[in-house]
C-alpha cells in the first residue's frame, strides 16, 4: 500500500499549520456568532474544524 501523505520542509509546515488553525478557528467563531444550531453555522463550524486538522495529515521533513 502507498503511503499518499505530503512532505513539506519544516518552516513550510510551521506556517500552514498556524495559518489553517488561524482560519479554522475564525471560521468557527463565525459559525458560532451565527447561530451555532443553523445550518450556515454548522456549516462554518464544520468547515473550521476541518481546516484546522489538516496539517495532521501532511508531515516535516526534517
Amino acid at each position: 500500500m502507498t503511503d499518499h501523505r505530503v512532505t513539506v520542509a519544516s518552516r513550510t509546515y510551521r506556517l500552514l499549520d498556524y495559518a489553517t488553525k488561524i482560519v479554522g478557528l475564525a471560521l468557527v467563531a463565525a459559525g458560532l456568532e451565527v447561530g451555532g444550531a443553523t445550518t450556515t453555522g454548522l456549516l462554518l463550524g464544520l468547515g473550521g474544524t476541518a481546516l484546522g486538522l489538516t496539517t495532521v495529515f501532511i508531515e516535516k521533513r526534517q
